[in-house]
């Protein structure tokens, strides 16, 4: 013990420190917790105990000289650096100008594009003030269907109905109205439902569905699909899960839930302990819609799926309240200044 004591007197002795940097090396290598110094009080207790005394006595001046050495040092290296700024020509003009940051829901939403563009997903886009053909009965909502209950529906006009879109779904219903199969696209978009605004919800928020239709589409072809883009977005490691749902568009119907990326599938607070974070809803395109957009059901199979971008930032940016997306404060938004676009 006393001579690693004095073996740090003499590391103390020689060193040389001329950059913050180098400090924060001094207090790493000596101060901190997993420091050298430390260390030694973490071997106290293999001291035969009538050395003891004497040694606690030496370890406890080693501590204090060597908390000295770094506040002369830290001292020194302050008043270098108010020195160097004197040298600061205040005559020079003031640059206001700051780069601007792209909004994290359009990095969001431009990467899942990226990702479903590189299986050969094309984009389409459509209204967002929309009919009721489009926005329910195609997608096999009767008329008093409970379903429609599911949606809370802002309403521009009554008889005939038009509405604000609830999801972007009805971009799905122009195309297939409009193109011969095979069609494979992505709708991202806008959609606004009648919700309070809290810390999950919002009643303006961004989606983006998909939409495969060709000859034998199955629903491992919506399970791969779904894999890639899991991965693609939340890392290699990433694992996911299909539970049956009901959607009035698609039969059968899933939620799709991954592996939480915070705790690595253990169990944390965002995850509430399940391992898992549901992200989207998806599963094999009703025949009744393909029928009501002109497509033969017996010909044709697909699948759909939807998500909220807001959802998938809040996962990828680890973002606890979705009220911070459209509030434009300068302070969270500026945490995305070095992202790519």
């Amino acid at each position: 013990m006393k001579n690693k004591i004095e073996e740090i007197k003499q590391q103390l002795a020689d060193i040389k420190v001329e950059s913050k940097e180098q400090l924060e090396d001094f207090r790493l290598k000596f101060l901190s917790k997993n420091g050298s110094i430390q260390s030694l009080f973490a071997d106290f207790k293999n001291v035969p105990k009538e050395e003891k005394p004497k040694m606690g006595q030496l370890m406890n001046i080693l501590k204090k000289d060597a908390q000295a050495i770094f506040d002369q040092l830290k001292s020194e290296i302050k008043s270098d650096n108010s020195t160097e700024e004197k040298k600061i020509d205040l005559t020079m003009p003031v640059n206001f100008e700051k780069p601007g940051a792209r909004h994290p829901i359009s990095l969001v939403r431009k990467e899942i594009i990226d990702i479903f563009a590189r299986i050969g997903f094309t984009i389409s886009e459509g209204p967002e003030v929309e009919d009721d053909f489009h926005v329910f009965s195609a997608l096999n909502f009767p008329p008093e269907h409970p379903a429609r209950d599911m949606q809370d529906t802002f309403f521009i006009e009554k008889d005939p109905d038009v509405v604000l879109r609830t999801h972007t779904s009805s971009v799905q219903v122009r195309v297939m109205e409009n193109t011969t199969p095979p069609i494979r696209t992505i709708s991202p978009g806008r959609v606004f439902r009648n919700e309070a605004i809290s810390a999950r919800a919002h009643c303006i928020f961004h989606q983006v569905e998909g939409l495969y239709v060709d000859k034998n589409v199955s629903f491992a072809d919506l399970k791969q699909t779904l894999m890639y883009f899991a991965k693609e977005m939340f890392g290699e490691e990433t694992k996911i899960r299909l539970r049956p749902s009901y959607f009035p568009f698609t039969e059968p119907s899933a939620e799709m839930d991954v592996s939480c990326n915070i705790c690595g599938g253990k169990g944390c607070n965002v995850c509430k302990y399940t391992g898992w974070l549901e992200i989207l809803g998806c599963g094999m395109v009703d025949p009744n819609v393909l029928n009501q957009c002109g497509i033969d059901s017996e010909e044709y199979t697909g699948f759909a799926f939807g998500m909220g971008v807001e959802r998938i930032a809040m996962l990828k940016y680890q973002v606890k309240d979705l009220r911070l997306f459209f509030e434009n404060d300068l302070r969270f938004l500026d945490q995305f200044q070095g992202a790519i676009w």
